[in-house]
Formats: C-alpha cells, sequence, structure tokens
C-alpha cells in the first residue's frame, strides 16, 4: 500500500456584488419587462455579480446596488425581456 495524498482543489465562489456597491458608477441599468419574461432564469444563471434573485410573483429581481450594468442578463435572455436604458441620476434631473 502506498502513500495515499489526498487531491485538494481550491473553489472560490464569489459572493453577491463582489466588486462592492457598484451602482453608484453604473451607466446603463436592466429592467425587465415581466409581460415578456418567460421565467427562464438564465439572467441569473449567466448574472456575473449574483444580484439576481426571486422578486414578487416568481420573476426575476435584481438589486440595483450591486448590478454594474453588463448588460449580460439582456444579452443572454432568449426573449428580450431585459432592456438596458441609460441610468439616470439625480443631479441629471436638476440641470
Amino acid at each position: 500500500m502506498g502513500l495515499r495524498i489526498p487531491i485538494i482543489i481550491p473553489v472560490s465562489k464569489p459572493s453577491k456584488g463582489s466588486a462592492g456597491k457598484t451602482g453608484l458608477w453604473r451607466v446603463e441599468r436592466p429592467v425587465i419587462n415581466e409581460d415578456k419574461c418567460i421565467k427562464c432564469w438564465l439572467c441569473w444563471l449567466y448574472c456575473p455579480e449574483d444580484v439576481i434573485s426571486e422578486g414578487k410573483n416568481g420573476f426575476p429581481q435584481i438589486d440595483l446596488t450591486f448590478c454594474k450594468g453588463c448588460g449580460v442578463c439582456a444579452d443572454v435572455c432568449p426573449v428580450g425581456a431585459i432592456k438596458m436604458v441609460k441610468e439616470e441620476r439625480e443631479d441629471e434631473h436638476r440641470r
């Protein structure tokens, strides 16, 4: 019997908004049209920041505090239920 050495593979799971509160510097934000959404959850599966969870009536809900506005969710949506819209800031309304 030889020496058995266990193989250990380090696994790192990103946490919600691992880059911090990114919503402050986002240029665009995703908006979900619940009339089009088929609840396939591809947006949740591909979101790199893990900011999509189940919201009202079982539809995906995006935590905009941590969303960085990358648009991956909109790109993978098979029915086009997620659109990226320009982010508006309070100071833009005052102009």
